[in-house]
């Protein structure tokens, strides 16, 4: 997949040469006591470094570009991009950032006045914004049509990561998957357990799969509707392990808002109040609802890890933000991080959970991406990287187009 994608090289000489950057800056914004709007987690910015500063040390005139939120097609000042373009001036001075492209509603739309308007006086363009990268919005697919384009160091990097587990991953190949609705991840389970040696499956999705074995979920999410699908799955592939025990919370149980503490110990907390929250089997009681996987599935996950070659992890066990229902995504993510192996963390709020446990450091890959890496991993591919296998050749040097 890597060797089919125009890189940074190809575009040639690009002194003097102005490049539009798509990047994905769509990063958490806080507000302070003062009510000033500031930038929450600046990983995402972080990410975009190197293409830049590559592209400038080539004297390139950079105009990046990015989305923020969901404006609705209009601008909001609560989606402006004042808080990032303080956090990049820092990092990378002298990058020109156009405000928040969906404050058009030609983004989104993949107007074609919007993309002229966007390539208007640029001569090349670089894709960083994995992503966004499955999305066919103007800024991804637009450019492509009209301007020399490559993938930026990012893109480049996820694109190599992630098609090595699809291609030659070193065995065994262990995949972790939560997260709360299994029809978004349908598609991905079934091209993965192709693939891997082992799919563990945790999150609220698991309630599915058992529910598919006849288990009853009492008060757990279910999605009915998908119950038959997952029951296929199962007699399938033999490789998918489900949670054999879970932590469940009793009726009327309200749950916490604030994340737990980085490292802060969440194991055996259900011992603190057995009449709201309790460790049950697979079945869970009429009126309980299982929030997290439960200690012996925690156990059972982390010794898969430790022993794989290679790891892909994407998705919360549990309820995390809920310190009672956190203790199995916080068993995941050290066992991950402690692997000898190959780790790639595939996105999403498993990227927030490595960094709550202060392990992030110690895994090989952080997907910057969402419903993009998720993509990917399912159909090999992405709109944003077929449109840049069809730009038009650089004429600005030689390259190797």
């Amino acid at each position: 997949m890597k060797a089919n994608l125009p890189v940074i090289e190809d575009l040639g000489d690009l002194d003097g040469a102005n490049v539009l950057v798509r990047l994905d800056l769509n990063v958490p914004i806080t507000t302070t006591a003062a009510g000033e709007r500031i930038v929450g987690d600046d990983f995402r910015i972080r990410a975009s470094v190197p293409t830049l500063t590559w592209l400038q040390m080539q004297g390139a005139l950079v105009t990046a570009c990015t989305h923020l939120g969901r404006p609705e097609g209009r601008p909001d000042p609560r989606f402006d991009l004042s808080p990032v373009r303080r956090v990049l001036d820092e990092m990378v001075p002298g990058i020109r950032l156009l405000e928040n492209l969906r404050f058009s509603p030609g983004e989104t739309s993949n107007d074609p006045e919007f993309v002229k308007s966007l390539i208007e006086g640029q001569d090349c363009y670089v894709n960083d914004a994995f992503g966004v990268c499955h999305r066919a919005h103007a800024s991804i697919v637009g450019p492509p049509q009209f301007l020399p384009s490559a993938v930026g160091r990012l893109v480049e990097r996820e694109v190599e990561q992630l098609g090595e587990l699809l291609d030659a991953p070193a065995r065994p190949f262990v995949v972790a998957i939560g997260g709360a609705k299994v029809s978004d991840k349908l598609g991905l389970l079934g091209s993965l357990a192709e693939r891997a040696d082992g799919i563990l499956v945790g999150g609220a999705m698991a309630f599915t799969f058992t529910a598919a074995l006849g288990e009853p979920a009492g008060d757990s999410l279910v999605e009915t509707d998908r119950i038959e699908e997952c029951a296929a799955l199962l007699r399938k592939f033999d490789n998918i392990s489900l949670p054999i025990d879970a932590v469940a919370a009793g009726p009327g149980v309200v749950l916490a808002k604030a994340p737990p503490a980085a490292g802060g110990d969440v194991l055996g907390i259900e011992a603190e109040d057995p009449t709201e929250v309790r460790v049950v089997g697979r079945a869970v009681p009429a009126g309980w609802k299982g929030l997290d996987i439960g200690p012996a599935t925690a156990e059972m996950f982390g010794e898969a890890i430790r022993q794989a070659a290679t790891v892909l992890w994407n998705g919360p066990m549990g309820v995390f933000e809920d310190p009672r229902f956190a203790a199995g995504t916080k068993v995941v993510a050290e066992a991950v991080a402690a692997s000898t192996g190959h780790t790639v963390i595939g996105g999403g709020d498993s990227v927030a959970a490595v960094h709550r446990y202060g392990v992030a450091e110690s895994i090989d890959h952080i997907s910057t991406g969402g419903g993009a890496t998720l993509a990917f991993l399912e159909h090999g591919d992405l709109v944003g990287l077929a449109a840049l296998r069809h730009a038009p050749a650089a004429d600005r040097g030689v390259g190797n187009w």
